[in-house]
């Protein structure tokens, strides 16, 4: 699918990862879960808003027991410091005792995960494992461990596939860049 076929998204530059690609990258990462969780229930944590979509595709293609929890957390400047996150929404459900894996759509500082990691750590899961859908290694400040990687991304913005602008394009089935002065 092209991107000339989503009216009112003349902004779309250039398509770096297909719908195509997406999928079948997103079930390959399904089944290596599946087959690491066969004799366990793990607990997919989706981080809201932009990991739904893929959170929603991933559960499809696992094939294990699993339960599902949100959570949305905000990562912003304050007196010039970055890094200072404040939980939006939280979980509903506990995760003492559970396999966790947390469900992200892009990593890229690492400083937001890492924060998130040991806020999650303190609530005592069996273990806490990653998987994102994009990793920006690039643009790592703080080291997290990535157990499930969909794809690495250069060092440009993206949307599409739950990614946004001003709340836009998430809808894209494809992950894409924006023309040069887009954003």
């Amino acid at each position: 699918m092209s991107s000339e076929n989503f009216c009112g998204y003349e902004n779309i530059d250039e398509i770096l990862f297909s719908a195509e690609q997406i999928q079948e990258r997103v079930h390959q990462l399904g089944e290596a879960i599946s087959k690491d969780y066969e004799t366990k229930d793990p607990m997919l944590i989706s981080m809201l808003k932009g990991g739904a979509i893929f959170t929603a595709d991933l559960t499809r293609f696992m094939s294990v027991p699993l339960t599902l929890d949100f959570m949305a957390i905000s990562s912003y400047r304050s007196n010039g410091n970055s890094g200072v996150v404040r939980i939006l929404k939280d979980l509903d459900e506990s995760i003492e005792g559970k396999e966790v894996i947390i469900v992200e759509d892009i990593v890229a500082t690492g400083l937001t995960l890492s924060y998130l990691v040991r806020f999650l750590k303190a609530r005592n899961p069996a273990s806490l494992k990653i998987c994102t859908l994009l990793d920006r290694v690039v643009s790592r400040i703080i080291d997290v461990p990535i157990s499930y990687r969909g794809f690495e991304l250069p060092d440009v913005f993206v949307v599409g596939y739950g990614l946004d602008f001003q709340q836009h394009y998430r809808n894209l089935p494809f992950i894409c860049t924006l023309k040069t002065g887009t954003r």
